[in-house]
């Protein structure tokens, strides 16, 4: 095979692999956590499997996570498992797939006074 058919044959395989989104949405994201503390505007992905969080300010990307099921990828660390994400940022009562649940709803609202957490995506 010549070369520009392998790399037609590439081209043509990785284009069809590339996941695709299911709805992305431009929203004012509200996430106030002891240590995380955003309200800015950002991007909403969804996914087939995970769903990609952007927030920006001033036009400046500061926090990108992609939420699965049973883990958590932030831009700034490797991805660690769900169920420690939730014990470091929130509390290790909730349960593994928390964030996922909750970022899968149409409205987007949680509050625990008692860890002093709120989200909101509108």
């Amino acid at each position: 095979m010549s070369k520009f058919f392998i790399i037609i044959y590439f081209f043509l395989f990785v284009g069809c692999s590339i996941k695709q989104p299911q709805k992305s949405n431009s929203v004012v994201v509200l996430l106030k956590t002891p240590l995380l503390k955003f309200h800015d505007k950002g991007f909403l992905t969804k996914y087939d499997d995970f769903i990609d969080l952007q927030i920006f300010t001033a036009g400046q990307l500061v926090l990108e996570l992609k939420i699965y099921k049973d883990k958590i990828c932030k831009d700034s660390f490797r991805c660690i498992d769900s169920q420690e994400f939730n014990s470091i940022y929130f509390d290790s009562s909730y349960k593994n797939d928390f964030l996922y649940e909750l970022f899968n709803k149409e409205k987007i609202y949680f509050k625990d006074k008692k860890n002093k957490i709120l989200i909101k995506i509108k």
